[in-house]
């Protein structure tokens, strides 16, 4: 029995089946490029790691020195808190200043106080006796140079704190926020009425303005 045809055949759909199958297989030995760098997601394209790594960095160091200029600028409200807290402070001296200058014109409770003691150690004196005029002199003349002198002392009290009022921006702590317009009007009322109560009492004590009575006689 001849098998050769029937051996030819196999060989030749073995051929068939390899040549088949070598032509079907995948070329899996694919060429690549040059390493590409991995961009995160959400970044553009176009954009290597190390472009995006320097975005980083510039951007911490912005915040960093956004950070030291926050740091370094004064807080607006401290400053608010102290100005006006100094503002409270020379606005009472002001005031002050202006009420000292009314009781030198006016005269206090203490200048009469030391008036009426006066009155009393003139009485005691000349109780033994004594000439009018030296009865004048210490029962009247001593309580009336006693009131002059205590409305001098509140005239120049007031006078002090006024000027210190007003100089106090000069020596104190600089700041942008000048001092208050009816701080510095209540000031100078105090410094005015300073001088003019030092002036009235001084002609007070000296006699220059109302002059002690005299008796007949004398």
């Amino acid at each position: 029995m001849n098998t050769t045809p029937s051996t030819a055949t196999t060989d030749d759909t073995e051929e068939k089946e390899t040549a088949g199958g070598t032509a079907a297989a995948p070329d899996i030995t694919k060429k690549t490029g040059p390493e590409e760098d991995i961009v995160p997601d959400g970044v553009a394209p176009g954009l290597t790691a190390a472009d995006v790594t320097e975005m980083d960095v510039a951007a911490t160091d912005a915040a960093a020195e956004d950070g030291r200029e926050a740091e370094l600028e004064p807080d607006p409200y401290a400053e608010a808190e102290a100005a006006a807290a100094a503002g409270a402070g020379t606005g009472a001296a002001a005031v002050v200043a202006a009420g000292l200058g009314v009781v030198s014109l006016s005269g206090a409770w203490t200048g009469r106080v030391a008036a009426e003691r006066e009155t009393l150690i003139g009485q005691i004196k000349t109780s033994g006796g004594g000439s009018a005029a030296r009865q004048i002199s210490e029962i009247y003349g001593d309580a009336w140079h006693s009131t002059a002198l205590v409305n001098g002392l509140f005239a120049v009290l007031a006078l002090l704190v006024g000027v210190f009022v007003l100089v106090r921006p000069a020596f104190g702590t600089p700041t942008e926020r000048p001092q208050a317009g009816w701080v510095r009007s209540v000031a100078r009322a105090g410094v005015a009425l300073g001088v003019l109560g030092v002036l009235i009492s001084a002609g007070m004590y000296f006699d220059l303005f109302v002059a002690l009575p005299t008796a007949a006689g004398s």
